[in-house]
């Protein structure tokens, strides 16, 4: 049998739990996982006098605890419902975190909700996504042309290249630069506000105000930017992790528009201007996530991304390059590339059931 190797930064975050003042009453027993994702950060919850906290394990070099703390104070100031900081250790990647929940809407999404209740909560995310964009970009890098152009390098590389098993020919390589050009000089155009980048089910929080505060709680933003300001609204209404129909996502784009619209915030005076915005906004990002799903694979050997959520892009992706005129020949080469590969969903080399 092959030894089992030692939890050594397990071993360091609890002495470090227990050099945290008295006051805190922190109970050391009860530490167990709270959550994972998809970089090498992991969350453990633990008992305290006042209720629980979350643990923020962030090994270094790997991973950086400033830029959360820096978004935190950012989004704090703007009154987004985050975290609250209680102890931290930026050199050791570590930090204590209030609790803002233990159900994401994703998690009561799949356990069952209503209509009145889905529709009071995204209402609720609406309203918590204007106040994030009224929050300073202070110290934010910049999301604009040439990076966004870098992102979508991605989907030539992990999906037409490693997961459809795709050489792209001269024409193909043409029909994707043609795509791409147009999304990042249209995307990249629109007013900067400060975007977290995934607002979706898995980063939001269903908050009791009397435990947690507002409704929602709003984790994972320690990679915001200065972007476009319909980026956010695409990634809640065209969810990875969620399947919405049209319907429902143009219901609730129009409503944080109308917000956004009497927050002061930048939006297009005709929605007609806006709902392009968010389609376009839409495909450039699902584009990359599907490059991003198969790097998780081929890569990192995380094969559940590809089969639990890469039908959904899919699906997505195609919504938006089947209505506009200049992405026709795109949608042309998606039917090439998802005839040649895997279907969407499929994880090669796995075992038929």
């Amino acid at each position: 049998m092959t030894p089992s190797h030692p939890d050594t930064r397990l071993a360091l975050l609890q002495d470090w739990l227990r050099a945290q003042p008295a006051a805190l009453a922190l109970d050391i027993d009860s530490l167990r996982p709270a959550s994972a994702d998809a970089s090498f950060r992991r969350y453990f919850r633990l008992d305290t006098g006042a209720g629980t906290a979350i643990v923020m394990d962030a090994p270094p070099p790997n991973e950086d605890c400033r830029p959360f703390l820096h978004v935190a104070d950012l989004l704090r100031q703007a009154g987004v419902n985050v975290p609250e900081i209680l102890a931290q250790d930026v050199d050791a990647g570590l930090l204590l975190l209030s609790d803002l929940g233990d159900a994401t809407y994703y998690q009561c999404i799949r356990a069952g909700l209503t209509d009145t209740v889905l529709q009071a909560i995204y209402r609720d995310a609406l309203a918590e996504l204007v106040r994030l964009q009224g929050a300073a970009t202070t110290g934010l890098p910049a999301y604009d042309a040439p990076r966004l152009a870098d992102e979508l390098a991605l989907f030539p590389e992990w999906y037409a290249g490693r997961h459809c098993g795709a050489t792209l020919d001269a024409s193909a390589r043409d029909t994707l630069g043609a795509a791409f050009e147009t999304l990042v000089a249209h995307n990249s155009a629109q007013p900067v506000v400060l975007v977290h980048r995934d607002f979706h089910s898995p980063n939001l929080m269903r908050c009791t105000e009397s435990r947690h505060g507002r409704n929602p709680g709003v984790l994972d933003f320690q990679d915001a930017v200065a972007g476009p300001i319909s980026y956010d609204i695409a990634s809640l209404v065209t969810d990875a992790r969620t399947t919405w129909d049209e319907a429902q996502q143009l219901d609730w784009a129009i409503r944080y528009w109308d917000m956004a619209r009497r927050a002061g915030l930048p939006v297009p005076a005709d929605f007609a201007d806006f709902h392009r915005d968010y389609e376009w906004m839409a495909l450039q990002r699902n584009l990359r996530i599907l490059g991003v799903f198969a790097r998780l694979y081929y890569r990192d050997g995380k094969p559940g991304y590809i089969r639990d959520h890469m039908p959904r892009v899919n699906t997505y992706v195609r919504q938006v390059a089947s209505r506009y005129r200049p992405f026709l020949p795109l949608m042309r080469l998606l039917d090439k590339l998802d005839a040649q590969g895997p279907a969407p969903g499929a994880v090669p080399g796995a075992a038929a059931a």
